[in-house]
């Protein structure tokens, strides 16, 4: 094979030129230019008081320092290692990283080295001489695959779309690392709720079997009637149905607490209640503009918009033409041994244009596309602070009210433990009758209950303004972006 070699100084001449065209890549981009929608919500939380100046806004609080129950710690410590939904979404991390690697590497030529022998041998009734021949041919070089100029920034734009998902995804991981630890403190605040309100169910089945064993006693011996031991009888049954229920509902959270944890728990029944004030820290509200920057999953769905709006840049970079080059330098020879030698050089250059004439509208469609998704996105976008603004604005609510309710709850089982103490005294000097006692120990016992789902409900009320407020995003350090994004 005869390949006629490059003329000399020919290389110094393209060089120049070579170095212009990859000054042109990504210069241009046909992508819309971005402006952040405007908020869509009030400027300030309604619910909301006056935060002290010096306040530490939730995002810079790391969960280690919000919680500070060390049993919780723990079980966050090991949900955040073991759960397998966050497992997930990390590895979703990994897998956007990967593709914007590849979609990045779409910008440069792909330069590889090939080498080939070939020894064929030809029959004579297939070549003029008559006669079968045996040839040889031997090749090496350097070859650069298809490479498309990027005048019109398509690859470029792609490439931004790419990052910008991956950037998506890390924010989406963020957010979801968020919502499993507000899931699982908020768990084990349910968890805890049921252990008190059991230990205090307990305390009545015991309190009123002994009570049912003195009335019981009392009857044989005649001294009350068959009508007030039954009265003592349906107390303690009543207790005894409650526990029950409370046995199965506490078991019931014990195994959504493991599947968060992703691991088998041993948590007994502790011996004393819950301390609030010890669970966790309070937070002021700051502004609803901090959300913009301390959600994640509002900084993943401005991604997404980018990622949109870079996509509308790739689509209109299709209404031109795309230039292509491909070629090769290397040295070619029919013998192995002149594969080297000064005369077996040998180069190809391959540019393409191509330019559809007619596509029966599929660009102009791709591009129609790209812009409803875009608009898509700007809709999912303000659509993510509005459920942000609301989801602080309801955990700011509840604090302030149920608060209130706690107060007022404590007051009524103080009240109804008095009546119920005056009720048995009412009874024991026969000023009344056994059925005052009756309902005023039920409502105590209900009050009581009252008090502790209440009060579960504002610490899980601090638990959702920690998460609405994007708690502790802001504590780690930022997320790494891959080298090369500025090209």
């Amino acid at each position: 094979m005869t390949r006629r070699p490059l003329a000399p100084g020919t290389a110094a001449r393209l060089a120049p030129a070579a170095l212009a065209v990859l000054l042109v890549q990504g210069c241009m981009s046909m992508a819309p230019q971005y402006s952040r929608p405007a908020l869509p919500v009030a400027t300030a939380y309604a619910a909301d008081t006056a935060a002290p100046a010096a306040a530490t806004p939730a995002a810079q609080v790391a969960w280690r320092d919000y919680f500070s129950d060390p049993t919780l710690q723990g079980l966050i410590g090991e949900a955040l290692a073991h759960n397998r939904d966050l497992r997930v979404a990390l590895l979703r991390v990994d897998e956007a990283r990967a593709r914007y690697g590849i979609q990045r590497a779409d910008q440069f030529p792909t330069i590889g080295v090939q080498a080939e022998g070939t020894r064929a041998r030809t029959p004579g009734d297939l070549n003029i001489t008559g006669r079968p021949q045996v040839a040889s041919q031997y090749q090496a070089g350097v070859g650069m695959a298809t490479w498309e100029l990027d005048f019109w920034g398509r690859v470029h734009s792609l490439k931004d779309a790419a990052l910008e998902n991956y950037l998506a995804s890390d924010a989406a991981a963020r957010a979801a690392t968020l919502s499993l630890i507000a899931q699982v403190a908020d768990s084990y605040l349910s968890l805890r709720e049921l252990d008190e309100r059991l230990a205090l169910t307990r305390e009545t089945i015991a309190s009123r079997e002994e009570s049912l064993r003195i009335f019981r006693r009392r009857y044989e011996v005649g001294s009350i009637s068959k009508l007030d031991l039954t009265q003592v009888e349906t107390l303690w049954q009543q207790a005894r149905a409650l526990g029950a229920d409370l046995e199965q509902a506490r078991a019931t959270q014990a195994h959504a607490l493991e599947l968060l944890v992703g691991k088998p728990l041993d948590l007994p029944l502790p011996q004393a209640g819950l301390d609030d004030d010890a669970v966790m820290r309070d937070l002021p509200a700051g502004l609803p503009s901090d959300l913009l920057a301390n959600r994640p999953d509002i900084v993943a769905a401005e991604h997404q918009l980018r990622a949109a709006n870079a996509n509308i840049g790739a689509a209109r970079a299709a209404f031109f033409p795309r230039i292509t080059l491909t070629g090769a330098f290397g040295t070619a020879s029919a013998e192995l041994d002149g594969l080297f030698g000064s005369a077996s050089r040998a180069w190809n250059f391959t540019p393409s244009l191509d330019l559809p004439i007619f596509d029966a509208g599929r660009r102009s469609a791709n591009l129609d596309l790209a812009e409803v998704r875009r608009d898509q996105a700007v809709a999912s976008y303000e659509q993510s602070i509005q459920s942000a603004f609301k989801d602080v604005s309801d955990a700011l609510s509840a604090r302030r009210w149920l608060a209130e309710q706690v107060q007022v709850l404590r007051a009524t089982v103080a009240a109804q433990a008095e009546r119920a103490r005056l009720a048995k005294l009412r009874y024991d000097h026969g000023a009344s009758p056994y059925l005052e006692v009756l309902d005023a120990q039920r409502d105590l016992l209900a009050a009581q209950q009252t008090l502790v789902q209440t009060r579960r409900a504002l610490l899980s009320a601090r638990v959702g303004l920690y998460a609405a407020l994007g708690g502790g995003t802001q504590a780690p350090a930022a997320p790494s972006i891959p080298p090369g994004t500025a090209s």
